[in-house]
C-alpha cells in the first residue's frame, strides 16, 4: 500500500517561502512521477507542478512559474515543493500524487489529475495579506 505524506504547510505572510515535502512509503520511488495539486475553498483542485520519474523533466502551472520549484530526492523518497513570493491566492490545501509506471515506456511527466495513482492527504497553506 502506497502511502504519501505531505508536511510543511503553516500560515505564512505574503511575500514569505514556503517549503512544502511528501514522503512516499514505497520500495522504487523513481519508479513514480510525482505531482502537487492545490485546491483552494470553493474551488476544483487545480494542478500546481511535476515532476518526471528521473527529475530531469518538470512543468508547472502558469500562475506559479518563476515562483515554485519542484524536486525530488529518490534517497529519501520525497518530492518537494519550494514556494517562493507567497501570494494570498497560493492559499490552498495541497495535495501531492503519485504516478507508477514499470513499464519500458512511461509519459515523462504526468499532468492530469486522473492519471495519478495515489494521492496524500494534504498539507494546508494560508497566505496572508
Amino acid at each position: 500500500q502506497v502511502q504519501l505524506v505531505e508536511s510543511g504547510g503553516r500560515l505564512v505572510q505574503a511575500g514569505d517561502s514556503l517549503r512544502l515535502s511528501c514522503e512516499a512509503s514505497v520500495r522504487r520511488f523513481s519508479n513514480f512521477a510525482m505531482g502537487w495539486f492545490r485546491q483552494a475553498p470553493g474551488k476544483e483542485r487545480e494542478f500546481v507542478a511535476a515532476i518526471s520519474r528521473s527529475g530531469g523533466s518538470t512543468h508547472y502551472t502558469d500562475s506559479v512559474k518563476g515562483r515554485f520549484t519542484i524536486s525530488r530526492d529518490d534517497a529519501k523518497r520525497t518530492v518537494y515543493l519550494q514556494m517562493n513570493s507567497l501570494k494570498a491566492e497560493d492559499t490552498a490545501t495541497y495535495y501531492c500524487a503519485a504516478d507508477i509506471c514499470v513499464a519500458v515506456e512511461c509519459a515523462p511527466l504526468v499532468l492530469r489529475e486522473y492519471e495519478y495513482d495515489y494521492w496524500g492527504q494534504g498539507t494546508q497553506v494560508t497566505v496572508s495579506s
